[in-house]
């Protein structure tokens, strides 16, 4: 399927959305220190797709119909955001990844130190539950408030993406099996994608049969991202995907391909996209249509 316009408007349009909130995420009236502000606002006002918020909003409107349904999910999406934002710069640190480039410029640490890196990460982390648990005011009921935050600090969190990052870190000293690095994409980005589907559901008050849906649709949408990622490292143009190809390669890293071979890689993409449209449209949602156009653009990417 190619991409509408439509989609390229809305996905527009909601990008911008998020990032008009984001500007606001911090009270004028706290007294932050203004160079732990600047680091936060480096990082998280850097640009980028704003894949998980737009998807939150998304879910919103999948549930209930209505986009205007949308607006009360913006506190989740913003939270969601900030999470993302913090586990990059950690990530960067040269204790993780030492990167010094994000998004076409220097990394937070290169910027403002290793320890206001740390720092901004972790005014972001915990600054995300208050921004959540703003919700109410948007008329979100208290129990989901309540419940966002929790599976907040769950996929965020010990069995989540902490989690799997610290698994990948681990796996450095050697991936043999499928199993291992499907757990580690599982919880390092599926379970991310997966929250912010589920944050959205709960802001349009969606049933359990629906929010599961929704969490088995960004499961395996988040998995099935990943290995084609790792396709198009051996097949994609560089041009194309603006990043350098055979990068996986080059640095012997154990990935899909690797494991299963490119056609069985591809086989893979395609039953986790099938299994993830057919928990949407037998969830009983108003109005699918908007993530599965989403999902199809993010799986192809190549184009």
């Amino acid at each position: 399927m190619k991409t509408s316009v439509d989609l390229h408007t809305y996905l527009q349009e909601q990008r911008e959305r998020v990032e008009d909130a984001l500007r606001n995420v911090f009270p004028e009236d706290w007294p932050i220190p203004d160079r732990l502000r600047e680091a936060m606002d480096y990082s998280l006002l850097a640009g980028g797709k704003r894949l998980r918020p737009i998807l939150a909003l998304a879910s919103a409107e999948a549930v209930s119909g209505r986009e205007e349904t949308s607006a009360k999910a913006l506190s989740f999406a913003c939270a969601v955001e900030m999470i993302h934002t913090y586990s990059l710069i950690h990530d960067d640190l040269p204790a993780m990844d030492n990167d010094d480039y994000r998004r076409g410029r220097p990394t937070n640490h290169k910027v403002f130190g290793d320890a206001m890196a740390i720092l901004a990460g972790d005014g972001l982390l915990t600054h995300a539950f208050h921004v959540a648990s703003r919700a109410s005011e948007a008329g979100v009921p208290a129990e989901r408030v309540l419940a966002v935050v929790r599976e907040l600090s769950r996929y965020a969190g010990l069995p989540g993406m902490v989690g799997g990052q610290v698994s990948d870190m681990l796996g450095e000293q050697g991936i043999t099996s499928l199993e291992q690095l499907e757990h580690i994409h599982l919880h390092k980005t599926s379970d991310l994608i997966s929250f912010s589907l589920r944050s959205g559901g709960h802001a349009a008050e969606a049933d359990d049969r629906q929010l599961e849906a929704l969490g088995r649709f960004g499961r395996n949408v988040g998995l099935a991202f990943q290995i084609q990622d790792d396709i198009l490292d051996l097949t994609g143009s560089a041009d194309k995907l603006g990043k350098p190809v055979k990068s996986d390669e080059r640095q012997q890293k154990v990935t899909y391909p690797y494991l299963l071979g490119l056609e069985e890689s591809r086989r893979r993409v395609s039953e986790l996209t099938r299994d993830a449209a057919d928990a949407l449209l037998q969830a009983g949602l108003a109005k699918p249509d908007r993530l599965l156009e989403i999902a199809d653009y993010l799986l192809n990417r190549d184009h």
